[in-house]
């Protein structure tokens, strides 16, 4: 990786402001708008079919969110992808819970197929549901043998590089060790804490800032879908130390999102542990 371009990457962002439209579940909705804002783009949120071709055009790039599916939000999905796509708009798919049923395996593999993505965002179960590999889920939480480890990091940067030739996409793998891979290139991303998966939404809150880093970096996007895998990590850690023995994970959702508006490029330089495999 070029040195600064993690740095760049952030700085970029904040220059231009990317408006990203994101369909996402209504869980987690608010944090991600206020991530976006805290990150140094811009949310706008819509999943009416007949509004979304609209709100698309005026829009640099789009997040699918598979959390909380409904009939609505998947003919919402296609039709925002479908202009996403015909616009040249980056899409970043989140196939939350894939594998936990049929209804989100099946609508995360035909969202592919019909509009593709240029990112996808997920843990290890979710990213081995939508391979076709085995893969058990527990809910949206990766299953434990899905878990990227040291010992078995080499092989899983193998598979997920794989992932990413078959779907044409930049495939980033949050967990405690992230990875980060295009068909031939693959980082390590060892910035986090565990108080991270208390919280809900983190995972949703890093694919809308990964959409906004795809739209501002168009000419190193995957440097800057490393920035920002390696930026929500170094937030969690600068929300961690602020942390107070009264503090709870409520209070550390504040701090992350914080902290994701405090960072500057410099200081993810030196926060950040990226490794390339």
């Amino acid at each position: 990786m070029k040195p600064y371009a993690l740095s760049q990457a952030l700085k970029n962002v904040r220059a231009t402001t990317p408006l990203v439209h994101c369909i996402t579940n209504y869980v987690t909705v608010n944090d991600c708008a206020n991530a976006l804002l805290a990150c140094g783009g811009s949310p706008i949120m819509s999943d009416e079919p007949k509004d979304v071709p609209d709100i698309q055009a005026i829009c640099g790039g789009l997040v699918l969110n598979i959390g909380t599916l409904n009939e609505l939000t998947i003919e919402g999905m296609f039709a925002a992808g479908e202009r996403a796509r015909d616009l040249g708009h980056p899409i970043v798919l989140d196939p939350v819970g894939a594998g936990a049923s049929a209804l989100r395996t099946d609508t995360a593999a035909e969202l592919l197929n019909a509009v593709g993505a240029q990112v996808i965002r997920a843990n290890m179960s979710e990213v081995k549901a939508l391979a076709g590999a085995a893969a058990a889920t527990r809910g949206v939480d990766v299953n434990p043998d899905d878990a990227v480890t040291e010992e078995n990091l080499q092989a899983s940067a193998e598979f997920v590089k794989q992932v990413a030739a078959k779907t044409g996409a930049i495939v980033a793998v949050t967990g405690a060790i992230d990875i980060v891979a295009d068909a031939e290139r693959a980082f390590a991303i060892r910035n986090g804490a565990p108080i991270m998966g208390k919280i809900t939404g983190a995972g949703c809150m890093l694919t809308c800032v990964t959409a906004a880093y795809a739209v501002a970096n168009p000419d190193m996007m995957l440097e800057a879908v490393v920035a920002a895998v390696a930026g929500m990590g170094a937030a969690g850690e600068m929300a961690l130390a602020r942390m107070q023995p009264v503090d709870g994970n409520a209070s550390f959702r504040t701090y992350l999102i914080d902290a994701l508006y405090n960072i500057n490029g410099e200081a993810l330089e030196a926060i950040a542990r990226v490794e390339e495999l």
